[in-house]
């Protein structure tokens, strides 16, 4: 899977994670202090990444800063993305299942080792519910960023 990853801080857990998705096997992309000479504010790298996903150069992206807050709100204006900021795997995995979340928004002051790889395990593992009251509710805030544009 193609992935893009951003943070606004060249911190362990960041590197770790672009590390342990490159374990798993995924093209990782990064953005913001994981690039030298990338723009590593936290609404710059986490539009950078977010818009990776929407033009579809990214099937997901992880974006990170201190608390995960800034770089979510970042990523949601990006049209077509639908950024969950998870503290734990079963949050991350409801993101999966019932937002069809494909922009995951992480902590680095909150994200251990041991935490990021159950997040991680968690994310990738989860499905998106075809459960129709979901698909309805997936496709209003699509509908949401197509008023948006208008």
């Amino acid at each position: 899977m193609r992935i893009a990853v951003s943070s606004d801080m060249d911190e362990p857990v960041a590197r770790l994670l672009l590390d342990e998705l490159r374990r798993r096997g995924h093209d990782v992309r990064a953005h913001g202090a994981l690039r030298p000479g990338a723009d590593a504010q936290w609404a710059a790298c986490s539009e950078a990444a977010a818009r990776d996903v929407a033009e579809g150069t990214a099937d997901q992206a992880v974006v990170c800063c201190w608390t995960g807050t800034g770089a979510s709100i970042a990523a949601n204006k990006v049209p077509g993305v639908r950024a969950a900021l998870c503290t734990d795997a079963v949050t991350a995995d409801g993101a999966r299942r019932w937002n069809d979340a494909n922009v995951l928004a992480l902590s680095l002051r909150l994200t251990s080792e041991p935490l990021l790889k159950e997040i991680l395990d968690a994310w990738f593992a989860g499905e998106p519910s075809q459960d129709p009251e979901d698909r309805q509710n997936v496709a209003r805030v699509g509908r949401l960023d197509a008023a948006r544009g208008s």
